[in-house]
């Protein structure tokens, strides 16, 4: 009796949440290493070029305003 009410019953929220994601994550197309490897190195390339981007904006601004304040 215990048995046919376990295989009437829904499963576990968690269960098939587990079960879901490991069937999208089978779907997924991942990368070799050399094309992780590669993006990864962009990715910090651009990192590093917005990081001077930023930093140049804003060390432009803090001159901008010590000019207009007249420190």
């Amino acid at each position: 009796m215990a048995e046919k009410d376990r295989k009437g019953r829904k499963p576990n929220y968690f269960q098939s949440l587990y079960r879901e994601t490991l069937g999208e994550l089978r779907k997924v197309s991942w990368p070799t290493w050399p094309e992780a490897r590669r993006l990864t190195g962009l990715v910090l390339l651009v990192m590093v070029i917005m990081g001077a981007i930023l930093g140049a904006i804003d060390f432009a601004a803090q001159q901008g305003v010590r000019l207009l304040l007249g420190i």
